[in-house]
This record gives structure tokens, sequence and C-alpha cells, in this order.
């Protein structure tokens, strides 16, 4: 690939917090080119966070913003903007990013900066999704990609992909479930975004020009 078909791509900057097993499917995929765009930066909170090793041996810049550092969440965020700024993104994309954003930061970026939350939305907002599902005793547990709002877990849902609760389930085993329904779905989402075919009017998903009425479902 020639450096003017590179800048060319449309640009992703990724926010992890962890492990970066979901940013890990989007550099497979485009690897694969099965997705056309660039990850042009991999940014954490915690400068141990697995996902940054896995942007270095991608050869993507790994930037640690230790929100440890700032006196407020506002002073963080601002840092954080920046950061994310000066690589002009086209999406911004949460993967993992264990940090309640603050409104500013997020209308900054409507309409391009999605989340993916292990659950099927507007069930089970904010974290410890598994074991809540099975303290429910619910039959159906899942993933959602949504746009970012600033009410938490909020946005617009895109897609869901749903797995059952089975009898013998923990919640190791049902996170390990949910987890390859999201290796499968946010890259699928992405490219929706970056090849224009997926935006956010209102508070309203549009998907090919048309409203989408409820959630894609990935079978």
């Amino acid at each position: 690939m020639s450096i003017d078909e590179s800048t060319a791509l449309p640009r992703l900057v990724v926010l992890i917090s962890g492990s970066g097993s979901n940013l890990q499917s989007i550099i497979d995929a485009i690897r694969a080119q099965r997705l056309q765009a660039q990850i042009v930066a991999v940014i954490s909170n915690k400068a141990d966070a697995y996902g940054l090793q896995r942007a270095s041996n991608a050869v993507i810049p790994a930037i640690t913003v230790d929100h440890k550092g700032f006196a407020s969440r506002a002073e963080f965020d601002q840092a954080l903007q920046q950061q994310i700024d000066s690589y002009q993104p086209d999406l911004v994309v949460l993967a993992g990013f264990m940090r309640i954003l603050t409104p500013d930061f997020v209308r900054h970026y409507t309409g391009r900066m999605l989340n993916i939350h292990p659950s099927l939305l507007p069930l089970y907002k904010g974290i410890h999704t598994h074991q809540r599902v099975l303290d429910d005793k619910a039959k159906e547990h899942g993933v959602s990609i949504h746009f970012v709002t600033p009410e938490l877990d909020g946005g617009p849902v895109i897609m869901q992909a749903k797995v059952p609760v089975l009898p013998s389930d923990t919640a190791k085993s049902l996170a390990q479930r949910v987890q390859a329904q999201e290796h499968v779905i946010y890259p699928r989402v992405v490219k929706w975004f970056v090849e224009g075919r997926l935006k956010l009017e209102g508070n309203q998903v549009m998907l090919d020009g048309n409203v989408l009425k409820r959630p894609a479902l990935h079978l």
C-alpha cells in the first residue's frame, strides 16, 4: 500500500482500558481487507493495558493518558480530547474503555463515536453484566453496539448479538461466549460507518439512508 493510498483511508482512534480483544478483531479485519480503514492511534487510560502491546505489535502508535494524573474528570477528558484530535480521526471507537465520559467530551464527537456494551441494551447498563444476568436467571444475554451519547450506555443501539444463557454457565463462560460475538459484530459496524452507510441523525440511527427502527441482529 502506498502512502497516498494509506492516507486516503478512513482514520480510526481506538480507546481501551484492558486487554484489547475487540481492538484485535478490528486490526485483524483490516489485515484481512474486510475493513478498509486505518487505526491511527490506540489510547489507554492505563499504562499496563495489554491492548497497548497489541497496538505496538501492529505498528500502531500506542499512547497512555493516565486518568490518575488529573485533578478532575473534566481535565482528563480535555487532555484525552486533545490527544485524539491530534490524529484527526473520522471515527472514535471505544473498545473496553472503562471511563465515564463528560457530556462536553461526548458532544464533541457526536455521531462519530461508537461503544460496545456486554448486554442487550437497554437491559443491564453499567458493569458486571454477566453476573447480573445469571443472578436474574435470564434466558438470554448478548452484546450491543451503539452511538455514544451523554447518557451512560444510553445511545441509540445499532447492532446486537444474542447468546442463550445455559444452566451450566458461570459469569466467565457466559462472558467468553458474548465476547466471541463482540469480535464478529464490532468490525462489521465499523465497516458500515467508514463506508458511509451508517449515520446518526438526531437520536436516530440511519442505515443505508433509512431509519433503523430496531437494532440490527447478528444471527
